[in-house]
């Protein structure tokens, strides 16, 4: 217990004094993290929309991939991601590989199936009626989906923060298309590794404190912005 105080301390410490590298770090992880779930919003939402108003023949197989992909390991993104950046991958003329970009390339696909997932789910717990309503009030398609969209507006901003929190803790794919080259690709999941890996614990119970204080308070700022929205159309 007292580490754990020590840590929590530490980070305070770092935040308060305004520690440059951890404030780097910081930085770089909500950057790479938030570039990679709006990517993945960008993606997903539309996708689970679709999938969601559609019915078709295959739908059952595709929804089973999509919540395949919702539990996809960190490390094996890591590495299919990684194979194709690699020097002689496929993609590997782009010079991605060990740069922030392919992090944000391997969170997305991380995301991407969770934000789908979730938004599937909260745009088919809408009344089914209720596509044909906007339909038959002169509503085009765009502007029935724009509707639907803000009707499930709650359940879609869950999947946001669903997204947010699963690509800006994992450490898997981050590590292996990322390396962790300090003041370019490190991030805190990475950084807090390292620091365990050097037996610094202390300095890793900071870090971890640091990056619960980030993830709260993007998903805070989330939160507020979801209930606040809610009060609104109350």
């Amino acid at each position: 217990m007292d580490s754990i105080w020590q840590g929590f301390c530490e980070a305070v410490r770092l935040l308060a004094a305004g520690d440059p590298e951890v404030y780097e770090v910081v930085l770089l992880s909500l950057q790479v993290s938030g570039l990679a779930t709006a990517i993945s919003v960008i993606l997903g939402v539309p996708f689970g929309l679709w999938l969601a108003l559609n019915e078709f023949r295959g739908k059952q197989l595709i929804l089973s991939f999509v919540n395949f992909g919702m539990g996809l390991p960190p490390v094996v993104v890591g590495l299919f991601v990684s194979l194709l950046l690699w020097r002689y991958g496929p993609l590997g003329m782009l010079g991605l590989m060990y740069t922030p970009i392919a992090i944000v390339i391997a969170q997305a696909v991380i995301a991407s199936p969770i934000i789908a997932g979730l938004s599937f789910a909260a745009i088919g717990s809408l009344e089914p009626k209720l596509r044909l309503q906007f339909l038959s009030l002169g509503a085009t398609r765009l502007q029935t989906n724009w509707l639907l969209i803000k009707e499930a507006r709650l359940g879609l901003m869950a999947a946001v923060m669903a997204g947010f929190g699963g690509v800006v803790s994992e450490v898997g794919a981050s590590m292996m298309v990322g390396g962790n080259i300090r003041g370019e690709t490190r991030v805190l999941t990475t950084a807090t590794v390292m620091e365990v890996g050097k037996g610094n614990y202390e300095m890793a119970l900071a870090l971890s404190f640091v990056l619960l204080i980030v993830a709260y308070g993007v998903v805070a700022i989330l939160t507020y912005s979801q209930n606040g929205r809610r009060q609104d159309a109350g």
